[in-house]
Formats: structure tokens, C-alpha cells, sequence
């Protein structure tokens, strides 16, 4: 697991959820995600698959691609 990349993935799926006006309880009734997990994903502390990936992004109204959208060089 690349903690970094970990990280800065936390930080751009925090800062669009806030952004959003959305919180982690928000998430609460989704399938397949729960707030802790949102939780422990913003917090770089696990990793998510493709599939959750799109729910989250789905709950977020945006593409995928958008929360892969950071500079690596950070």
C-alpha cells in the first residue's frame, strides 16, 4: 500500500465532500458504504475498490476520475 498516494487521495476526497456541503453521515444509508469507512478512508488508514470508488463519487455527483485528481507531486 502506498501510504503517500494514500494520503493525498484523503485530502481530495475531503476537500470535494466539504466542498459538496456533504458530511460522512451522508453516508450513512448508501449501499456498500458506511460512515466509518468514509471516515477511514479520509484518514489515509484503508484502501477502497473500484466499486466503492464509484459509489463515492456517485454520492458526490461527479466522475471518478475527479477523485483521482491531484498532483502526486504535492
Amino acid at each position: 500500500m502506498n501510504k503517500d498516494f494514500l494520503q493525498k487521495f484523503a485530502n481530495n476526497l475531503k476537500k470535494i465532500r466539504k466542498q459538496q456541503g456533504i458530511k460522512q453521515d451522508d453516508f450513512l444509508n448508501v449501499d456498500g458504504i458506511s460512515r466509518s469507512m468514509i471516515s477511514m478512508v479520509e484518514t489515509a488508514k484503508t484502501d477502497i475498490t473500484l466499486t466503492k470508488l464509484k459509489i463515492i463519487a456517485d454520492v458526490l455527483h461527479i466522475k471518478p476520475k475527479d477523485l483521482l485528481d491531484f498532483d502526486e507531486n504535492e
